[in-house]
């Protein structure tokens, strides 16, 4: 009986552990910046010209940014091939 009540916690435990594992690791972070570029750059391609502008300048604000963006988001940046 008391094998039985070790075995079922064990078990509860383990499906606990398992489901908040799950829940706490996102499948990638993005910072505020990232996600605010992200923004303006969906409503630039449904063609809000303020919104592209703005894209462009928080691109071009940091130069680092700017070449990490280019690699990551190459098709972005297609005009330049």
């Amino acid at each position: 009986m008391t094998l039985r009540r070790l075995m079922t916690a064990c078990v509860i435990a383990a499906g606990i552990a398992g489901s908040a594992s799950m829940v706490a690791s996102p499948a990638r972070a993005q910072s505020a910046m990232e996600a605010e570029i992200i923004g303006f750059h969906q409503l630039c391609e449904k063609g809000d010209r303020k919104a592209c502008i703005r894209f462009g300048i928080l691109i071009g604000r940091n130069e680092q940014r700017n070449a990490d963006w280019r690699r990551a988001h190459a098709d972005w940046f297609w005009f330049e091939r």
